[in-house]
């Protein structure tokens, strides 16, 4: 079966198209800014459209623009092609991307909004020691548990802490979706934000 990954929760966005486990066309690009723009002419110029019968989009957390413009896309796409749509956790990605060529244990930090950071803890590969977290970069510091830090925070906080960490500068990125176990893929779609919402109810008078 083919699978089209598209990955825009960050300033990265990303397609790729696989056959199984072997990627047969992929497109990276950061453009902070205009995904919606930039994403379907992306997935247009893979073999045949990025036709596929599977489609895996990240949940986020991340932009909450871009996990709002990928999940929209790949629901299209889906209902058009009538594929199966399944989705995975941004750090998670980023997490697999950092455990080659070998799994290690690492800690995945990205930014958040105001000023926080998003960090989770993978013991091995793309299995999580916790939940994700949107955190002060002084409460992430006392978070982080492992010696390698992945994301695009993770020389900030490698600086902070001062112990010899190694930072690796990563982003998420849609042709490394084979890395991702099947157990970390999902059909509920909800998106991953991180943190509680900034608009509070109103409390009646």
């Amino acid at each position: 079966m083919l699978t089209l990954a598209i990955d825009c929760a960050t300033e990265a966005c990303s397609v790729a198209l696989f056959d199984g486990t072997a990627l047969l066309d992929g497109r990276f690009e950061l453009i902070n800014r205009g995904h919606a723009e930039r994403l379907v002419p992306m997935i247009a110029e893979l073999p045949d459209k990025g036709r596929a019968g599977r489609i895996l989009v990240s949940l986020g957390p991340g932009s909450f623009t871009g996990v709002r413009i990928g999940l929209a896309a790949a629901r299209a796409l889906g209902l058009a092609w009538g594929a199966t749509v399944l989705g995975y956790p941004t750090l998670t990605m980023v997490a697999a991307r950092a455990s080659q060529p070998r799994p290690r244990p690492v800690t995945v930090c990205m930014a958040g909004g105001h000023g926080e950071y998003f960090i989770q803890n993978f013991a091995t590969g793309t299995q999580g020691d916790d939940q994700v977290r949107s955190l002060s970069p002084e409460e992430a510091a006392l978070a982080c548990s492992h010696h390698v830090i992945a994301g695009n925070r993770a020389r900030e906080l490698a600086e902070m802490l001062g112990d010899g960490r190694i930072a690796l500068d990563l982003l998420p990125d849609a042709r490394a979706a084979c890395l991702l176990h099947e157990s970390r893929l999902t059909a509920d779609l909800t998106p991953i934000y991180g943190r509680p919402p900034d608009a509070k109810p109103q409390v009646k008078a």
